[in-house]
This record gives C-alpha cells, sequence and structure tokens, in this order.
C-alpha cells in the first residue's frame, strides 16, 4: 500500500512555484528487502529505490531520471491476488529506462494489463518545452488520461482520486503546506513532518472498507492512516520531490532504518534536469 499526493503546475508565474511538488509514503513489511534511492542506470541518470526481494528485484514504487521521465506506483487494495501475475515494480523501472514518453508508455502498459495485480500508475514527461503527466490504473478506464495542469492530485489504493477519507485527509494537509510560503527546505519538512507522518486513523470509511472485504478489520483500520502503523507492516519510506521552474529537482528520502520505528535516515539529492 502506498500513497501519493502531487501538485502539477507546469508553467509557473511566479519564479518561487513550482511545476511540481509530489509528497508519497511507501507502505510495505517491514522486512522485505529494498535498496535506498541512489542513482543507476547506464550513466547514472536515473534515481530510484529499487525493490531487493526475490523474483521482483530491480523494481521500484517511485523514481525521476535526469532526462525528466517520473514515475510513481500505487498497489489496488484487493485481496484477491494472482501469485503467478507479473511484478508492478518493473512498470516504474521500465519507464525510466524506456524512450516512450508518459501517454504511449501507458497505452503500452494498458495492453499488457492483465499480466498484473491491481495498479495505479503515473507518468510524468518535464521538458523544456512542455511538461506532461499522465495516469491509467488497470481496475478502471482502459484508456490512460492526461492530468489537468495546475491541479492537486491524491492517489492512494483505489483509483485516482477516489474519496477515500485517508485521502481527503491529507490531501487537506497536502494543500495547506503547498499554499504556504516557505523556503525549499521548510516545505520538504513541512511535508515530512505535517503530511506523510500523519498516523490518524480515518474509521469508519464505508468505501474503502467495501474495496478492502478479505481483510480483517484490525488491518482496514490500520490501513485507514495516512501513515500506515502496524506490527510488521506500515509507512517505511518517505519521499518528497520538488521541480523548480527552472528544473532544479530536489529529492528528499526518509528511510525507517532495521524495521525499528524509532530509527530513521534522511538522504537528499540535488540536480538539474537535462532538458
Amino acid at each position: 500500500m502506498c500513497i501519493i499526493f502531487l501538485k502539477f503546475n507546469p508553467r509557473p508565474a511566479s519564479s518561487n512555484a513550482y511545476r511540481l511538488i509530489l509528497a508519497a509514503n511507501r507502505d510495505e513489511f517491514y522486512s522485505r528487502p529494498s535498496k535506498a534511492a541512489e542513482f543507476w542506470g547506464s550513466n547514472n541518470e536515473i534515481l530510484s529505490g529499487l525493490d531487493l526481494e526475490e523474483g521482483k528485484e530491480g523494481g521500484s514504487w517511485l523514481g525521476i531520471s535526469k532526462r525528466g521521465k517520473l514515475a510513481a506506483l500505487t498497489n489496488y487494495l484487493d485481496a484477491r491476488q494472482n501469485p503467478d501475475a507479473q511484478g508492478r515494480g518493473s512498470l516504474v523501472s521500465n519507464y525510466l529506462m524506456d524512450n516512450l514518453d508518459s501517454f504511449a508508455y501507458l497505452r503500452k502498459v494498458s495492453s499488457e494489463a492483465h499480466s498484473y495485480n491491481g495498479f495505479n500508475l503515473l507518468t510524468a514527461d518535464f521538458r523544456a518545452n512542455e511538461d506532461t503527466l499522465c495516469y491509467y490504473g488497470n481496475k478502471g478506464s482502459s484508456e490512460p488520461i492526461h492530468l489537468k495542469a495546475a491541479g492537486i492530485y491524491g492517489l492512494s489504493n483505489s483509483l485516482l482520486e477516489t474519496p477515500w477519507r485517508k485521502l481527503q485527509h491529507g490531501k487537506r494537509l497536502f494543500t495547506s503546506v503547498v499554499n504556504k510560503t516557505l523556503s525549499p527546505d521548510g516545505l520538504v519538512q513541512e511535508l515530512l513532518s505535517n503530511v506523510l507522518s500523519n498516523d490518524e486513523l480515518n474509521t469508519p470509511d464505508p468505501a474503502q472498507e467495501s474495496q478492502g472485504e478479505g481483510f480483517s478489520k484490525a488491518v482496514l483500520r490500520a490501513l485507514s492512516a495516512v501513515c500506515v502503523r502496524s506490527p510488521g507492516y506500515g509507512t517505511r519510506t518517505n519521499t518528497v520531490i520538488l521541480i523548480s521552474r527552472e528544473g532544479n529537482v530536489s529529492f528528499t528520502e526518509r528511510n525507517m532504518l532495521n524495521c525499528d520505528l524509532t530509527q530513521w535516515s534522511t538522504n537528499s539529492f540535488h540536480f538539474k534536469l537535462q532538458e
């Protein structure tokens, strides 16, 4: 499970505004092996964390490249999983390495959607002449869509903008923070502290509970928070990505260490897009 909030504003009027503000949580079993974000690829041009789970190695949940390609993935809440399905993390890694644009890539993915368990995929291209952000979920429409500019979006473990209580709560918190006048460091810290770390339970939520039929009430209750806390499973990575009007990227990742809720490590990366 994961959650993503983003503000997409391709041509901001103010020099202090951002083309993209993204805040995301990765929820996973604490013991699942993974690698913290670092640069990789043929020319060290891709930045992402990587899955190290046997049989799923090399997949990712969120990443960006110096060429301006960005991808983010969430799973679709469904108790009925096909154990033989392809690993969804490859959808992110493959896009970051591919030469297809964001919409064309999602069209290709949609033709293979039956090979995967439920997922949602955001893909973006940030280029000097045009920024594009697209979405596809294999439990929704058969066609991907372009997301409108100057919008604030939320994506959890249902389709884009499905009004789960946790998503609505998180969007309110996110909107409040991004509407403030803050320094880049201040913005990152507020998103980490006041949005991605919010562990308030948003129950009851009939929409989430209906989709999550087959899971226990205790599990669904734990999953109702923006920041999930439960024994052995929960939010273990927070990520904030900022892309400035000039194409400067700030990528901050906060990771749980040693499956211990009291131990966290934060790393930041800064680079300019090759537009």
